[in-house]
């Protein structure tokens, strides 16, 4: 692993999915800590197996304002935090500074965006992005990869360009106008009625990109589909402004690249938390691990723990 890379966390979308893969946890006192511990157990992973000397856990802090502008609806719908994740949050964030990673946000800027801008300002570091989140396959190329579950082996791959087309069978450039056709739920933005993946990989097959489909809308031979593509344009010109990351902040706060250097972990902080939420199985990984440096591990030659403190809850399952 190069530890010169830049490890990049979509904060939320992790503790979401560390929030629902464990349910109802607590300890003795009734405080809630599922999210909390199925957070510290990634968090020992990736620890482990990813000791980049930078990295940074980004925030959402309130919705888009340009896309609000874009689409007054724009992730309306969305049911609110549950109280049992929130009660866990400030301890979540406390945890995460206490492993070493700085925590980025900017209000009025969704998460995906700052990482976009952080691919584009650092182009002399490779970037390993670690979410589950389609939309960021985006940014992908030979120096911008994505961190996905490997479901055979356990744990994280990367996912470049060729992986990219082996799940979604369409390049990560196109991941835009694949989207914009079949639509994003999670964001409340409507596709084309009746056009799931499959249509839209064909069709990014065969014309490449949505300019071209619709100048020759013609060519498509399904006359349902071809009225359907014809109709809906305004739709997916809006959409494609909807779902595009933007890759600038009008200001230089974001070129310093020693915000996000990561630092040796405060295990006796860590123990102290995992302590207090009686996350017994957390502080034997703690103990367990073989030195305190970040950059001096190599993950290939650590000894392996036990079955049950290797196991790290499935975070990125749908």
């Amino acid at each position: 692993m190069d530890g010169k890379q830049i490890i990049l966390i979509d904060a939320y979308a992790l503790i979401y999915r560390s929030y629902y893969a464990i349910a109802h946890l607590s300890n003795s006192k009734g405080q809630p800590s599922n999210a909390v511990y199925a957070l510290a157990k990634f968090l020992l992973r990736v620890h482990r197996d990813y000791p980049s000397e930078f990295g940074a856990f980004v925030f959402d802090l309130g919705k888009s304002a340009m896309r609000l502008e874009i689409a007054p609806d724009y992730k309306a719908g969305r049911p609110p935090m549950p109280e049992e994740l929130k009660s866990q949050i400030p301890l979540i964030r406390k945890m995460i500074a206490c492993f070493g990673w700085p925590l980025l946000e900017r209000e009025g800027i969704e998460a995906d965006d700052i990482i976009a801008v952080l691919t584009e300002k650092f182009r002399d570091f490779p970037v390993r992005i670690i979410t589950g989140d389609k939309d960021m396959a985006q940014l992908v190329n030979e120096r911008v990869k994505m961190l996905v579950p490997d479901k055979k082996e356990g744990g994280l791959m990367l996912m470049g360009p060729e992986g990219v087309f082996e799940k979604y069978e369409i390049k990560p450039e196109q991941m835009i106008d694949y989207l914009s056709l079949i639509g994003d739920n999670s964001d409340n933005i409507p596709g084309i009625e009746g056009v799931g993946p499959k249509t839209a990989s064909k069709l990014m097959a065969e014309f490449g990109d949505i300019p071209s489909m619709l100048r020759r809308a013609d060519e498509i031979k399904n006359e349902k589909l071809r009225e359907k593509i014809r109709s809906s344009e305004a739709l997916l010109q809006k959409n494609i402004r909807l779902i595009t990351l933007i890759k600038d902040i009008p200001d230089n706060s974001w070129e310093n690249i020693e915000k996000m250097k990561r630092s040796v972990p405060d295990w006796e902080n860590l123990k102290t938390i995992a302590s207090e939420l009686e996350l017994k199985s957390i502080l034997t990984e703690i103990d367990k691990l073989s030195s305190p440096s970040l950059f001096g591990e190599n993950p290939s030659s650590s000894k392996k723990l036990p079955q049950s403190a290797n196991y790290t809850p499935d975070l990125f399952s749908s």
